[in-house]
């Protein structure tokens, strides 16, 4: 579970449905014996026809019939925010009043206020739902009536309101630099986002002021949120406080210069903290009655002044210490010593001739901490950061022997693990090694350079928050020196910094191999520091360099360009690797995973299955190879890739996946033996053995073995494989002469005859004792006879209705979407349950995949699944001597210039 939670996001197997040959995920849990008629029956209602419509009335009766097939919480929603009053002395702006639907807090439990008004005297919703027209654009534009609901920022459509606990029909995407206007009719509104228009229509006028202003309140606040602006913007200190006169618990993040408030992942509210004043306040009549310890206040210019209650006085000393950097006042007196040092350097730049470097405080010592350098919101983060201290003097003041370097990187793992654990210690960590770095001239400390080895790791992980991230950035650059090696660490650091900017934090620790890297050689010396094998099916590899954060994506990239590939869209292959379990597995891994990552989850998961110093050289093995392969894609195809494929379908047919009879069999065989070993250099013969008979022999039984089907040659007797040797020699040595390019497109050009080529086959039981193949392909599902291969049933793509696991078994529904009835049947197929997941996951990934590298290859567009496809090779058939063989061996001879007769 370690290793497949990184690359799977859930390891159930979820329920899909269809819709114009696109799978969508229709719910995370399987079907049930129970629930799977209704189910099919939710899954048409979502392939209804765009022509259709429904006579709906809006009238208030029918909203409140509606309103009662909602949950619960939806009816919290519906509470009118006018009917809130009470007795209380404190009055709720406009920001306060929260329709969300997840809060911890439960209604009743809240204090009672009184209403208030905002400066315009009206309060401002965040959510709205609704019936809206939406335009549609086929042939002609027609308006298709739907249920809208605007929450958290997002303006979703339905059906019906019923619906609203089913996937949304669809999504209109609202961001900072969406409009929203009055449309050319009435009644009309339009949402424009960069290229695309959104014509909406409303019933009356009054519903449409309504959308225009909640849908406008939206905008205003998510153009003036940096959330929204600035995607990529880190908190640099959050947490749950009170905010005095909401008596609301929030959740509060700390941005530069902005506070923002949330009841949910929405944004309430943000104060603006540039050149305000943070203080604490010991006594306060305004909040003699609120119970707690501690409080803050903030004033700014125009605006009243706001209390921030804490009850705990680690998380108020963070608190006082973010906020007043943020706001930019009093920075060089609040925080600890280090951090007043910090801002003291900011202050004057940090220029370099300050006596401020050379402050005890900010160099190297031998003696331990008595106290954290950072300001930490807890006393067991505290008491972390002494015994983090603790292990960074360890990993420097040791000296690495190179037999016993794991003591390091045990180390440097547990120091790193921690970290990642609990975030609040990487600024802290930060400090404590650029403390252990800093140079103090005439006289340097010894082993500074493990703690440059040890910084090169932490900058590859995760970086720091301002100011600290500033610190490290003007540490890095007074230090960086090519002529040292202390000074090409840090020039490699600055790099890394660079990168880890570029591409976001690290999820997992660093791995054995990564510490070996650094720790054994200066990472100065290349821009790609780390390297890993990537296996062939030919039994080739090539050797891929990375760096930190280098993303699967770009590996990817990088390997088609050094083995003359084209782009993974257009090829259809993918990188793999296997399961660190031991197991007959492989993972197809996402795109924007971290191969460091993965290295580093395989490790972990690798020592947990089997123990022992023997298994530290365990590490993943990466194979590259095709994982969807679409016809209309052949024509642009490269050397390299008719290669790899042709070896991929041999694994398939020596597997007995693949219907060949033996003479097929054998002439393939050959055409690979051609391309691994060249020209045969004498045919089998029988007489007295030699040196050169003998390694002839070998040769042979070696291409058989590689490239014969497995039960063609477990059936053999020793007579007939000597035979099968003499045929296979005749037939090997009549290729003489023909180059590997001429051969696998010979061998190509046999395989891509079967209809089936390039498809995956599942073993499944139709009823007891009754097996068949369930073949996926660009096409559709295909359920073969067992034995002979042949077509029993096709189901198209467009044809299927819903899919997935129902029990033990794999279900699939499917009917056709022209008539009106829409009938749809249920088959069920038994499967191995390891199978059924797995199967699910390549169905929805041949259709999705296959619109996106046909169309021009689209951007792929991100599906809701919550579990990435791998692909395996099941068990294939057994025998075959179907009349596909005997077409197949007609163009193999063909092809090599035998008479066509058979």
């Amino acid at each position: 579970m370690l290793y497949t939670s990184l690359i799977y996001r859930s390891t159930s197997t979820p329920v899909f449905a269809t819709h114009k040959g696109k799978a969508t995920l229709l719910s995370n849990s399987e079907f049930s014996e129970e629930s799977s008629s209704s189910e099919e029956d939710s899954s048409e209602e979502c392939q209804s026809n765009s022509g259709e419509e429904e006579n709906s009335q809006t009238s208030g009766s029918e909203s409140h019939k509606s309103s009662s097939h909602e949950s619960p919480r939806s009816l919290k929603r519906a509470v009118s925010l006018s009917s809130m009053t009470s007795e209380s002395d404190y009055a709720i702006p406009p920001d306060a009043y929260s329709t969300d639907t997840e809060c911890s807090e439960p209604e009743n439990k809240l204090p009672k206020t009184c209403s208030s008004s905002t400066d315009n005297g009206k309060t401002e919703s965040m959510e709205k739902s609704g019936y809206l027209l939406k335009m549609v654009k086929t042939w002609k534009k027609t308006w298709k009536r739907h249920w809208f609901v605007l929450k958290d920022g997002e303006l979703l459509y339905y059906k019906s309101p019923s619906d609203v606990i089913r996937k949304p029909q669809g999504q209109i995407e609202l961001n900072a630099c969406s409009t929203i206007a009055r449309g050319d009719g009435k009644q009309m509104l339009q949402v424009v986002t960069g290229k695309s228009v959104c014509n909406l229509k409303a019933d009356s006028p009054n519903l449409l002021e309504e959308w225009l202003r909640v849908l406008q309140s939206v905008l205003r606040i998510k153009a003036a949120s940096p959330l929204f602006t600035h995607p990529d913007t880190r908190p640099i200190m959050k947490g749950h406080l009170t905010k005095v006169y909401f008596i609301l618990h929030r959740t509060s993040v700390c941005l530069h210069a902005l506070m923002l408030y949330f009841l949910t992942q929405f944004p309430l509210g943000q104060i603006k903290l540039w050149e305000a004043r943070v203080e604490e306040v010991h006594k306060s009549c305004d909040v003699a009655e609120v119970s707690a310890q501690y409080t803050l206040s903030i004033q700014s210019v125009n605006q009243d002044p706001v209390y921030l209650l804490i009850d705990s006085p680690y998380e108020k000393t963070s608190w006082l210490y973010h906020l007043s950097v943020a706001a930019g006042s009093a920075v060089e007196q609040v925080g600890t010593e280090f951090e007043q040092l910090l801002g003291k350097l900011l202050r004057i730049e940090g220029d370099p001739g300050s006596q401020l470097w050379r402050h005890p405080t900010l160099c190297f010592t031998n003696e331990g901490l008595s106290s954290p350098l950072t300001t930490l919101p807890s006393q067991a983060l505290q008491t972390e950061a002494i015994k983090l201290f603790k292990t960074c003097q360890l990993f420097i003041n040791v000296a690495i022997d190179t037999p016993a370097i794991d003591y390091h990187v045990t180390l440097a793992q547990c120091a790193l693990q921690v970290c990642l654990t609990h975030p609040e210690l990487q600024n802290e960590i930060y400090c404590q090694l650029i403390k252990q770095t800093q140079k103090t001239p005439p006289y340097g400390p010894p082993g500074t350079l493990q703690g440059w080895q040890f910084l090169a790791l932490c900058v590859g992980l995760f970086l720091p928050t301002p100011p600290i991230l500033w610190y490290l950035q003007v540490h890095l650059k007074r230090h960086g020196d090519s002529r040292t090696e202390e000074g090409k660490y840090a020039i490699y650091c600055q790099r890394s910094l660079e990168r880890t900017q570029q591409k976001g934090d690290r999820q997992a620790r660093s791995s054995r191999t990564e510490i070996l890297s650094i720790l054994l050689r200066n990472p100065y010396h290349h821009s790609l520091p780390f390297s890993v094998p990537v296996h062939f099916l030919n039994n080739t590899y090539q050797v891929v360099s990375f760096d930190a954060s280098t993303t699967v994506e770009e590996f990817q990239s990088r390997l088609n360009q050094d083995t003359g590939m084209r782009k993974t869209a257009q090829s259809g292959f993918s990188l793999y690797s296997d399961d660190p379990t031991g197991k007959d597995l492989e993972h197809c891994l996402q795109g924007n995973l971290k191969i460091c990552d993965i290295i580093s989850k395989w490790e972990q998961a690798s020592k947990e299955q089997h123990t022992g110093k023997s298994e530290n050289a365990r590490t993943v093995k990466l194979t590259y190879k095709n994982r969807v392969y679409f016809s209309q894609q052949m024509r642009g195809e490269t050397e390299r890739e008719r290669l790899l494929l042709a070896y991929q379908t041999n694994l398939e047919i020596t597997a007995g996946h693949f219907p060949v009879n033996k003479e097929l069999a054998l002439e393939m065989a050959a055409l690979l033996a051609q391309v691994e070993f060249g020209d045969f250099e004498r045919p089998f013969s029988p007489g007295p053995s030699g040196a050169a008979q003998t390694k002839s022999n070998q040769t042979l039984k070696q291409v058989l073995e590689r490239f014969y089907p497995k039960h063609y040659r477990h059936s053999c007797t020793e007579e007939q494989m000597r035979q099968l040797l003499q045929r296979l020699s005749a037939r090997w040595a009549s290729l003489r002469g023909r180059s590997s390019s001429e051969c696998i497109r010979i061998y190509l050009t046999v395989a891509r005859k079967w209809s089936f080529f390039g498809a995956k086959l599942f073993e499944a039981e139709v009823s007891k004792n009754v097996r068949v193949w369930l073949a996926v392909h660009e096409d559709g599902v295909s359920m073969l006879e067992f034995n002979s291969v042949k077509v029993l049933a096709s189901y198209p793509y467009k044809s299927i209705v819903t899919f997935g696991a129902c029990g033990q078994d794999f279900m699939l529904s499917s009917g056709t979407n022209t008539s009106k009835d829409k009938s749809t049947e249920k088959h069920l197929f038994a499967m191995a349950p390891s199978k059924v997941g797995l199967f699910v996951f390549v169905v929805v990934e041949m259709p999705n995949v296959g619109t996106v590298v046909i169309f021009t290859f689209k951007k792929r567009r991100m599906w809701e699944l919550k579990l990435q496809s791998f692909l395996l090779v099941c068990a294939g058939p057994s025998s075959s001597s179907s009349s596909s063989s005997v077409c197949l061996q007609s163009v193999a001879r063909q092809s090599l210039g035998y008479q066509t007769s058979v």
